[in-house]
């Protein structure tokens, strides 16, 4: 898990339903909405999470710049869900479910480019899978 990030994003709505659908599996859902005239931001905020705590935001704006961003999963089987709702989402393969021991032997990785261009990565890191 990480504690928050925040990306830009071309669309906010199409992107909010994308994020609401392929990190379900990893039991990520919307945890807040932060309308403009509530932060005085030029956009809209949403804050994906869990148990209550947000720490994946997103809001329109510059998308030129690039972000991976790793979600930590409890097991292979949801590095799998993962990659498997993300393609059904929209999202482009950029390396499918597997062992990746380059960064150790117990990595099991997926990852997908989302409709926006960012490269998107689920991983279990518990050798038991």
């Amino acid at each position: 898990m990480i504690d928050h990030i925040g990306i830009a994003v071309q669309n906010q709505p199409a992107s909010k339903s994308f994020y609401l659908k392929a990190l379900a599996p990893l039991g990520i859902g919307i945890v807040m909405e932060v309308p403009r005239a509530e932060s005085g931001l030029p956009y809209d905020s949403t804050g994906f999470g869990a148990d209550g705590k947000p720490f994946f935001w997103i809001g329109e704006g510059r998308t030129d710049r690039p972000v991976h961003l790793a979600f930590a999963a409890d097991s292979r089987a949801q590095v799998d869900a993962f990659y498997a709702a993300a393609i059904a989402a929209g999202a482009r393969d950029n390396g499918p479910p597997g062992i990746r021991p380059d960064y150790h032997p117990s990595y099991y990785g997926a990852f997908v480019i989302d409709p926006n261009g960012i490269n998107l990565e689920a991983v279990c890191h518990r050798p038991d899978g």
